[in-house]
């Protein structure tokens, strides 16, 4: 099945699920069914079901699922059965933080570099990585094979960046920025906007609080 066909949703509820079962295999988990995955993560079983059978039949019958395979499977699916290179543009606060946050490699994606304009943050370091000129982005793109950028920098000057980062041959762009950006068809841009979702949390405190 195409991906395009698959509910962004339902690929959002699967790395849910990955972790989940991430979760049960430390615990020595070994069979689980759809209803104690849909208990575990807060959905209902029949839309467990749902966003498995999109890519094949999995688990047996009055049995379940076995962990270890299931989990497999979905690391797979999503594509974390391999490694991917990032970048980071923008060495402040967020970017800093980003570039030292270990859950990225356990994930398996590998930040290999952090980018800024910013002399006084030029030559830091971070971990093993040194904050790198701007000038360097596209020789390590292609030295570093990277495919995903992460953009933390301001939003005025976020198209731009975007805009080297795919000229320098990235693929897919996570934009942590408050701007809505514009990029090729071919490139898969996610947006992280804090804010929203801070605002999407205080809608449902206001409505759930008229309404009690």
């Amino acid at each position: 099945m195409k991906a395009y066909k698959i509910p962004e949703a339902t690929v959002m509820r699967l790395s849910i699920y990955s972790r989940y079962l991430h979760q049960l295999l430390e615990e020595d988990i070994e069979t689980i069914s759809s209803g104690e995955i849909a208990e575990g993560v807060g959905v209902s079983s029949a839309q467990v079901r749902k966003d498995l059978a999109y890519f094949g039949e999995f688990g047996t019958r009055g049995v379940g699922y076995r962990v270890d395979e299931l989990y497999g499977h979905l690391m797979k699916i999503l594509g974390l059965d391999r490694s991917w290179n990032a970048i980071i543009i923008g060495a402040g606060k967020l970017g800093s933080a980003l570039a030292l946050y270990q859950g990225f490699a356990e994930r398996g994606f590998n930040i290999k570099a952090i980018i800024d304009v910013d002399p006084n943050k030029i030559g830091v370091r971070l971990n093993d990585m040194e904050v790198e000129s701007i000038e360097f982005l596209e020789r390590r793109v292609k030295e570093e094979r990277i495919s995903v950028g992460l953009i933390t920098v301001p939003a005025a000057v976020a198209q731009e960046v975007t805009d080297l980062l795919i000229e320098a041959g990235v693929k897919a762009i996570l934009n942590f920025s408050p701007r809505v950006l514009k990029v090729p068809s071919d490139i898969i841009l996610r947006n992280v906007d804090l804010s929203v979702n801070l605002e999407v949390l205080s809608f449902n405190l206001a409505y759930y609080k008229s309404t009690i």
